[in-house]
């Protein structure tokens, strides 16, 4: 090293010597033999393990690979929980989960030996299956242990399949028995021992077939509530109405089995129990609902290929609703299907064809048509049968959105009782001259007159009273326009076919105060009716009523809801008796509404559908029963009637008086009105009318 002058300097001492014993070292023969041994210990610990797996292999390698075969194909599977069960408000089963067994084929077991194969190949073909095919499988997939050579064997089947086997295992293991103990006897007496057949084993030697739960949904009622309720497709998917909108509800959890080796190589099983999924029970009565579908059913049949060929309208349907409450009663549409079978492509038949956009047209699919449909085009018109007519289509309301327009008026303050309006059959609005339904004019009317009449010159004239601003602001809070969120899938929103104050010109508020130029959907209009007439509830609609466990338990209560104030007990008072008027008033459009022995409100709609001039109409009644005391309201709307002359709200009252004439009955609601013998001949016919009751009778 260099000194701080740049010099060398010498380093002495123990630092000297430390540096000297650092010189390389050396891999003597110590350390390499000791490296040897532990080489050697290694390759023999290699070796020793080698041998040893050399050993189970050859010893019990059969056994092992059996159990991971057995863990692989057995004890690593789902087990199918039950999809929760749907009933109506009494009880009724709607839906329910079916318990259906898979039959599943173990060649590996059934070609154990030889003696299996027959008797299990004939067991097989008692369950429905073909013995050839299953011999072929058999032979050609020997390691084979899980093919499901059947699926949704009915429980009865199996429990009769498995009581043969039984019973038949049960002889012939009575008669090894007997063989047995007369060996036994003669050997203890020094006899002869007798010759005897051995037992032949069939039903002992059936091996390689057993059974997998599974369940498929079933609908007992078939068509009954089809739009409410929906179905299932596919791996048990919830599709259209509750099915799809309480889809999550109704499924369970999948249960699992797991296998694996225990201590001893042993191969053990756990469990994981499926849990089953939770239950709906609706507020639809089945009873009512049946009556609905009755009349709507039999008023297609009536006018079915009379103007065309096809159904006897394009949509014909009901919603009856508790007016306390909001819960929906029934809840209707025609044409339906069955959910038990809902790709059958015969129920499109009589519908109108679809265009591109599938909008209905004026043509009309005839049954061989319909089975003639391409894959894709069958799925566009079973979409369109499917879908809830109440709930998922719009339509311009026509006259029943009136009551709508008055209450608008009287509670803003805009409309008095006492106002009049004159109608000449016209009314100029901006350059528009807007006629009445009544060419000839009704005259000076007030607002109840109005309403009676059905009047479109007097609602224009209310309606400019009560301006852009405060007739918008009201349709908001009636709901129209937005969904009303019932818990049905499909709900369609219609913001899209409304005005905004600030768009709205003259003619068209004139146009929307009699339910022209803007458009709604059933539940949107009955939802908001029930409001006016409750005393300004406007409750949630909803059509399940609770949410039940699998045991039973209530875990859920749907109880209604109001989501807010429409208008004012003075308001829907009001509106109550305008609306009977219509019914019961001289120039009353809606009288053939009123059933037999009973007082109702109500309103008639005729809407021209567009586009303007075709012809085509929509009809309806909106309505509540009984006068006195609203419990329901009701609404009917027959879409495009199969007759030359279409607008005839006639028909929609009509199909309202024979549904309210037995669901008032039922119901426990009494009459309160006279009836004539002509009506009496009518209750009679359906059962209805007991000379032994005390019902009011004709004054004379």
């Amino acid at each position: 090293m260099k000194n701080d002058k740049g010099e060398g300097r010498l380093q002495t001492g123990s630092a000297a010597r430390h540096r000297i014993r650092r010189g390389p070292r050396r891999f003597t023969i110590s350390m390499q033999k000791r490296l040897m041994v532990l080489f050697i210990l290694i390759l023999a610990a290699f070796v020793f393990l080698g041998f040893r797996l050399f050993m189970i292999q050859r010893d019990n390698g059969r056994s092992y690979t059996m159990q991971v075969l057995s863990q692989q194909a057995y004890d690593n599977k789902t087990l199918p929980y039950k999809r929760g069960r749907i009933t109506d408000a009494k009880g009724t089963v709607l839906a329910d989960s079916q318990l259906v067994y898979n039959v599943i084929i173990d060649a590996k077991q059934m070609l154990e030996k030889p003696e299996y194969l027959e008797p299990s190949l004939d067991a097989a073909e008692r369950l429905g299956l073909d013995k050839e095919e299953i011999r072929t499988y058999v032979t050609d997939h020997p390691g084979s242990q899980y093919y499901i050579a059947r699926k949704n064997l009915p429980y009865q089947e199996k429990r009769n399949f498995d009581m043969e086997v039984a019973e038949g295992i049960e002889k012939e293991e009575a008669a090894q028995r007997e063989q047995e103990a007369a060996v036994k006897k003669a050997e203890e007496e020094g006899a002869e021992i007798p010759k005897t057949d051995p037992v032949e084993l069939v039903y002992s030697n059936i091996k390689g077939i057993w059974f997998e739960d599974n369940y498929i949904r079933t609908y007992p009622c078939n068509t009954l509530a089809a739009d409410v309720i929906g179905f299932t497709a596919g791996n048990s998917d919830g599709a259209y109405g509750v099915e799809e909108y309480y889809d999550d509800v109704l499924r369970g959890v999948e249960g699992r089995t797991y296998g694996y080796l225990d201590e001893s190589l042993n191969m053990e099983q756990t469990t994981i129990q499926p849990s089953d999924g939770n239950n709906l029970v609706l507020t639809i009565d089945a009873n009512i609902q049946s009556i609905c579908e009755k009349y709507l059913k039999e008023f297609n049949e009536e006018y079915k290929d009379n103007k065309h060929k096809g159904n006897g309208t394009n949509n014909a349907a009901c919603i009856i609703m508790d007016i306390d409450s909001g819960g929906i009663l029934a809840m209707a549409s025609e044409p339906g299907f069955d959910l038990n079978d809902p790709f059958n492509i015969d129920a499109v038949a009589g519908m109108p064809k679809l265009d591109e956009e599938d909008t209905p047209t004026s043509s009309y699919l005839t049954l061989a048509e319909a089975r003639n449909l391409s894959d894709a085009d069958k799925t566009r018109y079973l979409r369109t049968l499917w879908n809830n007519f109440c709930v998922g289509n719009h339509f311009e309301p026509g006259s029943t959105a009136k009551p709508f327009t008055t209450a608008a008026g009287l509670e803003s303050g805009t409309l008095k009782r006492e106002d009049t309006f004159l109608c000449t059959g016209q009314l100029l609005v901006g350059d528009t001259w807007i006629k009445c339904a009544h060419l000839e004019g009704d005259g000076i009317l007030d607002v109840a007159g109005a309403i009676e009449r059905s009047c479109n010159v007097a609602l224009m004239q209310e309606a400019a009273k009560i301006g852009n601003e405060t007739f918008c602001k009201f349709q908001n809070i009636y709901n129209f326009g937005l969904r009303t969120n019932v818990d049905l899938a499909g709900e369609a929103r219609t913001d899209g076919y409304l005005y905004t104050a600030d768009a709205m010109s003259e003619v068209d508020l004139a146009s929307n105060s009699f339910g022209q130029n803007f458009e709604v959907t059933m539940i949107q209009m009955i939802t908001g009716f029930n409001s006016l007439i409750n005393g300004g509830n406007y409750y949630q609609p909803h059509v399940v009523d609770r949410i039940t466990s699998a045991g039973g338990s209530t875990v859920q209560s749907n109880a209604p809801r109001v989501l807010k104030k429409t208008v004012s007990e003075e308001t829907s008072s009001m509106i109550r008796q305008y609306c009977i008027q219509a019914v019961e008033g001289d120039h009353g459009t809606g009288k053939l509404a009123r059933p037999a022995g009973y007082r109702i409100g109500g309103k008639t709609g005729t809407a021209e559908t567009l586009p303007r001039g075709n012809g085509q109409y929509v009809v309806s009644f909106l309505g509540f029963a009984p006068a006195e005391d609203p419990q329901i309201c009701i609404y009917v709307v027959l879409d495009r009637i199969n007759k030359k002359k279409q607008d005839e709200a006639g028909r929609a009252c009509q199909v309202t008086r024979k549904i309210l004439t037995e669901v008032l009955p039922y119901m426990n609601i009494y009459m309160t009105e006279p009836v004539s013998d002509e009506e009496k001949l009518e209750l009679e016919e359906l059962g209805l009318y007991d000379t032994n009751e005390r019902v009011p009778e004709d004054e004379e």
